[in-house]
This record gives C-alpha cells, structure tokens and sequence, in this order.
C-alpha cells in the first residue's frame, strides 16, 4: 500500500509518502540530507531494498514548500538539527497513533545532515524507535543526544569519504549501545561509484531485519 499524504508535525505540514508492504514487521522513516529530498533516487533505492524484505517506509519532505523555497536562498535551515529532529520525532508520534503503524517497531534511517536528526530523535524516543542507520552521515552534529541512544545503531560510511568516517569512528566509539560501522570500499559522499549503493542498500536492509522484530 502505496499512499502519498500530508503530515501535521510541529506546527506545519510536510508532505510524504508512506509504503506499507502487506504483514510489514516494521516500519522506517527516512531522514534525507541537506539540499535532497523524499525523491531522492539513493533514498528510494534503498526503500525499495527494505519493502523486498517486509518493511514500510516513510519517507517525507522534512521542510514545507515555503521553507523549500527558503532554503534554497539562505541555506540556514539546512544545518538546523533540532528543527528537523522535532518534525521526525513528530512522525514518530504520528505513526505510533495510526491504527495501521502503531504496532510496528520504528527504525530511523539519516543522510548527511539527516543522520544528526535521527539520531537526536531515536535519544528523545528510545521506547519507540529500536534501530538506526545512518548513511554517510554527521553524527558529530547531534551534540550530546548520542550518548542518549538506546537503539542500535550502524554507520555506512565510504572509504574515500575520509572527513566523514573519521567523525563516524569518534560516533560509534561514543556510543553506550551496540554500534557498528561499515566502510564500502572505494566509495565516496554521495555513494555514486558502482555497486556501492546496493551495497548501502544490502547493510541497511539487514540492520533493520534484525532489529525491527
């Protein structure tokens, strides 16, 4: 079930799109990072991934139209982690009051910037988000909600994308739960280099196989 719709979270309306295989075991919600969206072809790759394994997903515009348009002059929202942690943790609250979702375990999957967010979300929500995955992400950029997290956790990083995995390692050595980091060889920010985002596509799937249960 395929359903595109708006989303009333922290005082605005986002718009979305929420795929629930039939006997979904699970349900993720994708963080994407700055200057991306809920059409973003990685993102929907991996999504189809985790419906091939009986998963739903949610993935959503974490900025209203207006703010789009914003954005795209001053870039200062891009960088506001605790505004766009408000609007996942709404879409967690919102998933736990529909009828359809609100039996499901809740798993977090961040991009970029969107992985600070998630991570500050699953901190603020530990009784209903039980995992986290995080796709080249900025887990330094979450502050200290890190050490906060009860779910467990895997970063992807690529080998070539070495200011990011350096602050990945600091991430998961920080981390008081079960946290573990992949490194696709050859790959850099965005993943782009052949193979390695069926191999991102491959960990999250597993990740989220196992935890979502």
């Amino acid at each position: 079930m395929l359903t595109a719709t708006l989303f009333p979270v922290a005082g605005t309306e986002l718009e979305g799109d929420l795929n629930l295989p039939g006997g979904a075991h699970g349900v993720v919600v994708f963080a994407h990072g700055s200057g991306s969206s809920r059409h973003s072809p990685r993102n929907r790759h991996i999504a189809d991934e985790l419906a091939r394994r009986g998963l739903g997903t949610l993935l959503v515009d974490l900025l209203s139209p207006a703010e789009e348009v914003d954005e795209a002059r001053s870039h200062h929202l891009r960088f506001d982690i605790g505004l766009l942690a408000d609007r996942l943790i709404g879409l967690v609250d919102w998933l736990g009051e529909r009828p359809e979702t609100r039996m499901l375990p809740v798993g977090l999957f961040g991009a970029s910037t969107g992985a600070a967010a998630a991570l500050v979300a699953a901190a603020a929500r530990p009784d209903q988000v039980h995992a986290v995955v995080s796709r080249g992400g900025r887990p330094d950029l979450a502050g200290p909600a890190i050490i906060e997290v009860r779910a467990p956790t895997l970063f992807v990083v690529g080998a070539k994308d070495v200011a990011v995995l350096d602050l990945n390692e600091q991430a998961r050595e920080t981390m008081t739960v079960t946290a573990e980091l992949r490194i696709v060889p050859d790959a850099t920010h965005l993943f782009e280099e052949p193979g390695a985002l069926a191999v991102v596509a491959e960990e999250a799937g597993t990740w989220f196989a196992a935890h979502l249960r």
